[in-house]
């Protein structure tokens, strides 16, 4: 699973980068499944807009944004929502080859 992380009109600091890497640690039950993750990380004035691509092997992309105020809780609700766009997506998959 290839990881891409760009930060927009701040940068990310090193702290930040860990504490995103310990959160994808949640999915790593998904690393075959998904080929990469495509993270953008954009600072408004008073918000940052987290956007996650997810390009799953069988061909199929989720993209997931999230708006927050704060950095490290729109990571938190990103992971989360992320996490529960992999079940959905494994489910389909695991129903349609029944």
């Amino acid at each position: 699973m290839n990881i891409d992380v760009r930060s927009v009109h701040f940068d990310l600091s090193e702290q930040s980068r860990e504490y995103l890497n310990t959160k994808i640690s949640r999915i790593d039950y998904a690393k075959d499944m998904i080929v990469d993750l495509l993270f953008v990380f954009t600072k408004d004035a008073r918000r940052f807009r987290l956007e996650v691509t997810a390009n799953f092997r069988w061909g199929k992309q989720a993209h997931i944004i999230v708006t927050s105020p704060e950095l490290n809780v729109g990571i938190d609700v990103l992971i989360d929502k992320l996490d529960h766009k992999i079940v959905k997506e494994k489910e389909k998959i695991q129903k349609k080859n029944k």
